[in-house]
């Protein structure tokens, strides 16, 4: 059986007329959404301001998977007989219910509107069966000797997790997640609301919201605790002992897995928790889940169906990565199994399936081998999961854990700090740098795929990316324009060589002030004297002591003759009036002379002042005023000593 997608008709009736024997939860899709009270036009009925804007950023059309239900259909259906509606999937146009009234699933099979009506669990029964990724947790809390760190965070144990991909130069830099949303899919949150690791996550408000879509409640504190360990691993902050990969995010906890059975209803509360997640403008999504064979043998998918278009799941994954969500999924721990391979939903086309390695970097055993059956690289990355810390059940303090189940979050934690500092780039850009930026991303295999991100690396790849770099010429000065985004830490030299020249010089350097950011930086290179027809220059960013890199370089190209050309009369002007951030002190000179510039502002205070040598010619010397207010200010410029004019000038 590849699918509960494609039962024949056939056994559809066959199944039918053995209900009461065997099934009580069923798949309910309709064939489309006509007489719809919702419009495309109007998106807020039914989605988020911020889901919205998730969709404006990215350039995603808002199409008919965005239209909820038609709620005449689900009222068709509830009346068919005894029904409970269970969860409504908007993306796959379906229903899940559970009754156990053979007449009622007779009923919602004639109605015109239904496309299909099948199984999609069965009965409990005394034997419990779960392939659900149960890993094993050491409960032996850990301690630490304290030692001094240099980072923004002491990760006391959970450091090696972060380390393996340079996570701490990215929290150094401020990037832990603030005002980024993530949503956990898992089988329950066993006591996060009490324990002392997520502390931090409850008194700063960072739980945005809960919902259990196994019993339809509000609480998922008092269910299975694996979600809880998948949570610790990005929440956590205990300074010293165990701090987790974004401990800033803020989050929503979805219950979708019954752990008491595997059925393919747990992939439907899947696909109704993403389209939740989505209309709440959820950013990302980490799913330690993953399902291969089920309690019933007849939904059992095989490796053929590991196509990323076959089960539920994976096609809602993938919808919601068409969203604009990035979607982080589980490998699987079939490894050492006989089933061997990734499982579903990691074999999405559009997700960003994640293999377990230890803080050496060395693949897990358990952890599950690809590609897709399709012969796509599946996983895509690895992160920590065997020895990964996670908070203890009962005491929330670390503790050790193994399975790509862990390895799932910290990659999403350190996926979600990384987006942070690049929203501009979409969610499958994010995945395609944090592949190029893996330790084997020039020779991918079937266990790691792309390999070990390094996040450094990655913040490099992007800002290269969303970088942009000018210089043009024009009376005899190369006017370079660098925009970029930086912070106080970071710096740009620029450096030049001429034809003649053997090796680059520097000529400048520009560190902007503030916060991490998009920042433009101006230069205007005085050629004049020089006669070479063109001038190479390189731009170097400088982030950290041990990281620089060059940015594309480029070449000018002379349009004119720029030898010094002696006036034969000394004359100085004052240019742009009004200027916005810069204004410019052109001379001309018959001989060397020392100027002295002093700026005021309306009430006479001094703003700026410097003293240079302008040689004999002609040529102009840049003042800048960025970080001045707007308004009225007055410009003195002395000529070996003696002054020579006084000039009112506007900043817009």
């Amino acid at each position: 059986m590849r699918s509960v997608y494609i039962l024949t008709i056939a056994f559809v009736l066959f199944l039918n007329l053995t209900v009461n024997a065997q099934f009580n939860r069923y798949l309910i899709t309709f064939k489309d959404k006509a007489g719809t009270v919702f419009s495309l036009n109007n998106p807020s009925q039914f989605l988020s301001q911020r889901s919205i804007d998730r969709r404006v950023r990215y350039n995603i059309m808002i199409d008919s998977t965005d239209l909820p239900v038609n709620a005449n259909y689900i009222e068709a259906v509830r009346l068919s007989g005894n029904v409970n509606i269970l969860n409504v999937s908007k993306w796959l146009n379906q229903i899940s219910i559970y009754t156990t009234d053979a007449s009622a699933i007779n009923t919602i099979n004639n109605l015109s509107f239904v496309a299909t009506a099948v199984p999609i669990a069965s009965r409990n029964s005394n034997i419990s069966f779960d392939k659900f990724f149960h890993e094993k947790i050491n409960d032996t809390i850990l301690t630490l000797n304290n030692k001094p760190s240099s980072n923004t965070f002491d990760y006391g144990l959970s450091g090696g997790q972060i380390r393996i991909h340079n996570g701490q130069f990215l929290h150094d830099h401020g990037f832990r997640g603030e005002k980024m949303q993530l949503a956990v899919l898992d089988a329950g949150f066993y006591r996060y609301d009490v324990l002392s690791t997520f502390d931090s996550i409850r008194n700063n408000n960072q739980i945005l919201g809960t919902w259990d879509f196994v019993d339809r409640e509000q609480s998922v504190a008092e269910d299975d605790s694996h979600g809880m360990h998948c949570l610790s691993t990005i929440a956590a902050n205990i300074p010293g002992l165990f701090v987790g990969t974004a401990p800033k995010t803020s989050f929503y906890l979805f219950r979708t897995e019954d752990v008491f059975s595997e059925y393919p209803i747990e992939e439907h509360n899947l696909s109704v928790a993403a389209e939740k997640a989505d209309s709440l403008g959820v950013d990302l999504c980490s799913i330690s889940l993953g399902y291969t064979e089920f309690s019933n043998p007849s939904f059992d998918y095989t490796y053929n169906d590991m196509n990323g278009n076959t089960s539920i799941s994976a096609k809602a994954v993938d919808l919601a990565a068409k969203k604009g969500m990035l979607m982080v999924v589980a490998a699987g721990n079939e490894g050492t199994s006989a089933w061997h391979y990734i499982s579903t939903p990691a074999d999405a086309d559009s997700c960003l399936a994640i293999a377990a390695v230890d803080t050496l970097g060395r693949i897990a055993s358990f952890s599950s081998y690809g590609p897709s059956s399709d012969n796509r690289i599946k996983p895509n990355i690895a992160a920590v999961g065997r020895n990964a810390v996670v908070a203890n059940s009962n005491t929330g303090l670390p503790s050790f854990g193994s399975g790509t189940s862990y390895a799932c979050p910290n990659m999403a934690g350190i996926t979600t700090c990384l987006w942070q500092a690049f929203q501009e780039a979409s969610n499958m850009q994010i995945i395609n740098t944090l592949q190029q930026s893996g330790n084997t991303y020039s020779n991918p295999n079937d266990r790691t795929g792309f390999g070990i991100p390094d996040v450094k690396k990655a913040f490099v790849l992007l800002q290269k990316q969303f970088s942009t770099r000018e210089a043009l010429f024009s009376q005899c000065k190369a006017n370079i324009a660098i925009e970029i985004k930086t912070d106080s830490t970071m710096k740009i030299e620029v450096e030049r060589k001429f034809p003649t020249d053997s090796i680059y010089t520097l000529i400048t350097t520009f560190q902007q002030s503030g916060n991490y950011g998009m920042k433009q930086f101006i230069y205007a290179d005085d050629l004049s004297g020089t006669d070479y027809g063109f001038v190479n220059y390189r731009y170097k960013m400088i982030i950290d002591a041990d990281t620089s890199y060059y940015l594309d370089s480029t070449v000018v190209n002379y349009l004119n003759n720029c030898k010094i050309i002696i006036p034969n009369q000394n004359n100085i002007t004052i240019s742009p009036n009004p200027f916005t951030d810069n204004f410019f002190i052109n001379l001309e000179r018959t001989a060397d002379t020392k100027v002295d510039v002093i700026v005021v502002n309306a009430l006479g205070q001094k703003l700026h002042s410097e003293t240079f040598t302008h040689l004999a010619g002609i040529g102009a010397h840049e003042i800048n005023m960025r970080q001045t207010s707007r308004g009225i200010y007055f410009v003195t410029v002395f000529m070996n000593g003696k002054k020579e004019i006084v000039k009112k000038i506007i900043k817009q």
